[in-house]
């Protein structure tokens, strides 16, 4: 029996997962918060608090069910900055932080086109090459200092084997920094002066190297235990189903970001002011893609779990013609720049939560659009648990809508890297409902 231990860090929480090979279950999970730390000189992530972290829970995974590999899979928009002694040059900075809109006109003038990274324009640091581009700028001594710029799954693959790489899901991952048609750096990593600095690309599935042998005796992990590249999340839920696709399909990641991936699609012009992209899969393919942020805007609006809508709310809802309209936030997506909006006030919590529920269902479904969806699509992660969410894009997508059977798409995908033969992932067929179609179409034309 294959058990993979996989580190997965999303932007809200940074887990370890022991994910069975033969059935892609978990057999032991645990999670901290991926806090940001205030600084100086920027708000930058916890590394040296998850490192600490993932090695105590690696040793005791393996002391309670032995770990035969490892696998990384982290959210995008990241990237660890080291000098020439591997220590970190600088701390790694959120994505979500507004410095980098400090030298935007200056920025602007150095990133490539559309056209050649399929890298949408965005704000604060969700360019990749913008955030190091104000980091580089305005910290003193830092150019001087980087020796070497890794994608940040390879931070942790780096720290786990000394091997240093990036790699094509994370460099896709609208940084400017690629050309995902001729799979190669873009013209911004010259112009930033970082062409000698940015480690070699590797593919996802690629196997970066062994444990150090240091780490192997603080663990108790075999010295030859075997690290995968590792790989960007929204990606690794995609990887299961690139495995033996038959015809065209989506998928559709959720977490913080929701993010559609069209695997066949017909889109004929991808429009990025509309947050629509061109992702990399694991094989280094583009895959046009579309995302918001779904998770933190049903945070915001208080979607905890305390309250479960039932067949009264839906009753309010839809006799009320009650809708949410785009945006709850603004400046990602494709409704970004447009303010949210009730038609009407709802009339209970229950009732409220439903049609968020709903209206992130039909953002989804706007996304997919945007992509040139075709043939089903396919709900990974947290969101497969939301019975109202998955019933209205399963009543809005006209091709079919179906429901992983892992919910952490991530860390499954991510141990599938490990694996040359591995179980095709199950699903489960979401039946549309007219009345919810109805909504849907009448949705559609208020706000679409």
């Amino acid at each position: 029996m294959t058990r993979i231990a996989v580190i997965d860090i999303g932007k809200t929480n940074a887990k370890l997962a022991l994910v069975e090979g033969e059935t892609l279950a978990e057999i032991a999970v645990v999670t901290r918060p991926n806090r940001v730390l205030p600084g100086p000189p920027w708000p930058h992530f916890d590394l040296e608090g998850h490192w600490q972290f993932f090695l105590h829970h690696l040793s005791a995974f393996h002391a309670a069910h032995g770990v035969d590999a490892i696998s990384v899979t982290t959210h995008g928009a990241a990237a660890v900055l080291l000098d020439g002694a591997g220590e970190l040059a600088a701390p790694m900075l959120d994505y979500e932080f507004h410095g980098p809109d400090e030298t935007a006109a200056e920025y602007d003038l150095l990133r490539p086109d559309f056209s050649q990274t399929g890298s949408p324009r965005l704000p604060q640091g969700l360019n990749l090459g913008a955030q190091l581009h104000w980091q580089l700028s305005r910290e003193p001594g830092l150019a001087d200092r980087v020796a070497h710029v890794l994608t940040y799954p390879q931070y942790w693959g780096w720290r786990l084997t000394g091997e240093r790489a990036t790699e094509m899901t994370s460099l896709g991952c609208h940084t400017d920094l690629w050309n995902p048609w001729e799979r190669r750096f873009s013209a911004l990593a010259e112009r930033l002066g970082l062409g000698d600095l940015l480690a070699p690309p590797r593919r996802s599935n690629e196997v970066l190297g062994q444990l150090r042998p240091e780490l192997a005796a603080a663990t108790g992990l075999r010295h030859d235990t075997m690290v995968a590249v590792g790989i960007h999340d929204s990606n690794a839920s995609l990887y299961p189903y690139l495995r033996g696709r038959d015809g065209p399909l989506s998928v559709v990641s959720t977490g913080t970001w929701i993010v559609a991936m069209s695997l066949g699609g017909d889109a004929e012009a991808l429009d990025p002011t509309r947050d629509v992209l061109v992702n990399v899969d694991a094989f280094g393919a583009p895959v046009p893609s579309a995302r918001f942020m779904g998770g933190r805007e049903f945070q915001l609006l208080g979607g905890d779990g305390t309250v479960r809508p039932d067949a009264t709310a839906r009753d309010e809802v839809l006799r009320a013609g009650l809708m949410l309209g785009p945006a709850v936030i603004q400046d990602s997506g494709p409704f970004r720049g447009r303010h949210m909006a009730w038609t009407e006030e709802p009339a209970s919590e229950a009732a409220r939560l439903l049609a968020v529920s709903w209206y992130l269902a039909l953002v989804t479904r706007t996304c997919l659009s945007l992509t040139g969806a075709r043939g089903p699509a396919i709900i990974e992660g947290p969101f497969a648990r939301n019975a109202d969410f998955c019933a209205m894009l399963g009543s809005a997508h006209p091709e079919g809508v179906y429901l992983a059977s892992s919910v952490t798409g991530t860390s499954a995908g991510a141990a599938l890297l490990c694996l040359a033969e591995a179980p095709r992932m199950a699903t489960r067929f979401v039946p549309p409902d007219p009345e919810l179609a109805a909504y849907a179409m009448s949705w559609q034309q208020n706000f679409g």
